[in-house]
């Protein structure tokens, strides 16, 4: 698929827009005052593949933890900053790479200048969000109700009162928890703006349910060529959200590297515990910068050939396995040794 083309904006030690690949957020849930927490957070999501961090900042203290967090970590820290222009101000003046607001919810056109200020002299990126549960009345009248057609206006009519400001160094987040909605409010939004999009399905939902809301969204807006940054947001422990949006991007072949794990849905023959296996190959394989598949399939009938697809795999049998390496059954292992076997096999791969 061919990316849209859209503004590139640096964001710390990252550039986002152009064709610079699509990079993974994802947002703190710890108090982010707390910043030993915070940091030890931001370097697990860091280890697990985030690209760009977001903190939210409600309190004074909050922006100020943000000058030692940002001495801690890899990735860039967005400040998401709502009602209060002063603890913008606070969060840029104490490091943030970007921040996150909302013009409707800061206030006066005074209180806006004033954070696009500080923005323009330290040439902070500025992610205007639009969320469709914060749509002005004035907007929820004139459309019937909340739309996609809503939620771009207001989206457009923010980013241009900080354009009139002479400030263009901006990124676009419009979301909703209706999957559709925010589908076509991107469809819409795409041919009006050339400032990069970041891209999520709000208020997803728990593993489940979110997992499956952000897939189809992302993956009906993604595969039309838009976004520039994603974030699956998941109520949970956010390590989740990227592994979620990192399998997003290579399912649509926006992403490479990284270990591809398949495995079989179960069944009657199933010899040993396929479930707990796939489920510790999943968990192991984050460990390796290997660009492969890896099979675990749960018995010897349909195991083997279909593991001769993948790079590597493992077939289960009565209390013992197979590890099959680029299509040959290589050798035949005890039940409570298959993982280790496969690990063994990952720490020495060689194509």
């Amino acid at each position: 698929m061919e990316k849209r083309l859209t503004k590139e904006v640096h964001i710390g030690n990252r550039v986002i827009g152009g064709t610079n690949p699509i990079l993974i957020q994802s947002m703190t849930n710890t108090k982010t005052e707390d910043v030993a927490a915070t940091v030890a957070q931001i370097q697990k999501l860091t280890k697990a593949g985030c690209d760009i961090i977001r903190c939210a900042v409600p309190t004074m203290e909050a922006a100020k933890a943000l000058a030692e967090i940002k001495k801690q970590v890899e990735i860039p820290v967005v400040a998401d900053i709502h009602f209060d222009y002063k603890l913008a101000t606070a969060a840029m003046e104490n490091g943030a790479d970007k921040i996150r607001i909302n013009p409707g919810n800061i206030g006066s056109v005074d209180r806006v200048k004033a954070v696009v200020d500080v923005a323009k002299e330290r040439n902070i990126p500025i992610r205007v969000g639009v969320n469709s549960g914060s749509l002005e009345k004035n907007l929820v009248e004139k459309y019937g109700g909340v739309t996609a057609e809503g939620i771009v206006e207001s989206a457009l009519d923010k980013v241009k009162i900080i354009e009139d400001m002479g400030y263009d160094n901006l990124v676009v987040s419009i979301k909703s928890s209706d999957v559709m909605m925010c589908v076509k409010a991107h469809e819409l939004i795409a041919d009006k703006t050339n400032h990069p999009l970041h891209v999520g399905i709000t208020e997803a939902g728990t593993i489940i349910s979110g997992n499956i809301k952000s897939s189809i969204g992302l993956g009906l807006i993604l595969g039309q060529g838009i976004g520039d940054t994603i974030r699956v947001s998941l109520t949970g422990d956010p390590v989740e959200e990227i592994k979620s949006a990192k399998l997003i991007l290579r399912t649509l072949g926006l992403r490479k590297g990284g270990i591809e794990v398949v495995s079989c849905p179960t069944c009657g023959r199933t010899q040993i515990d396929l479930i707990g296996l796939a489920n510790q190959v999943e968990t192991m394989v984050a460990e390796f910068p290997l660009d492969i598949k890896v099979a675990v399939m749960g018995c010897v009938v349909n195991g083997p050939g279909e593991a001769k697809e993948a790079d590597l795999g493992v077939a289960g049998g009565i209390g013992e396995g197979l590890i099959i390496k680029k299509g040959e059954i290589y050798k035949k292992v005890p039940e409570d040794q298959l993982l280790d076997a496969l690990r063994y096999e990952l720490e020495n791969w060689s194509k």
